[in-house]
């Protein structure tokens, strides 16, 4: 089952992610971010996430990943934190490692929020 913020920022990772069949399921825009709760990385990137994603309707979906977890490496994820915009379950563009909330914002630029 798909965990996410119906709107903007999600605050867990969920250990249980979706599949990729879930995934892909999808309908519409949505993130989907790949990190761990105890990643540094992913702990610095927290706020311009949450700033970036504020008052948007876009579903936000927070996936605990690591060793075993085979859903980052079916999107290629190589480091945490990585943002992937989708649409209808289909990865349409990528952030990694974000700092700013600019390079959350540039990710939605073309879609319709």
């Amino acid at each position: 089952m798909i965990q996410a913020a119906k709107t903007g920022f999600n605050p867990d990772y969920a250990e249980d992610g979706p599949t990729i069949e879930e995934v892909q399921a999808l309908q519409g825009i949505a993130i989907i971010e790949f990190g761990a709760p105890w990643c540094g990385y992913c702990q610095a990137a927290e706020p311009a996430v949450k700033e970036a994603l504020a008052g948007l309707s876009i579903p936000h979906i927070k996936v605990y990943d690591g060793k075993g977890k085979r859903l980052g490496r079916s999107f290629n994820v190589k480091l945490w934190p990585t943002l992937i915009l989708l649409n209808d379950g289909v990865d349409i563009e990528r952030v990694v490692r974000p700092i700013h909330p600019d390079e959350i914002g540039d990710l939605l630029t073309d879609v319709d929020t």
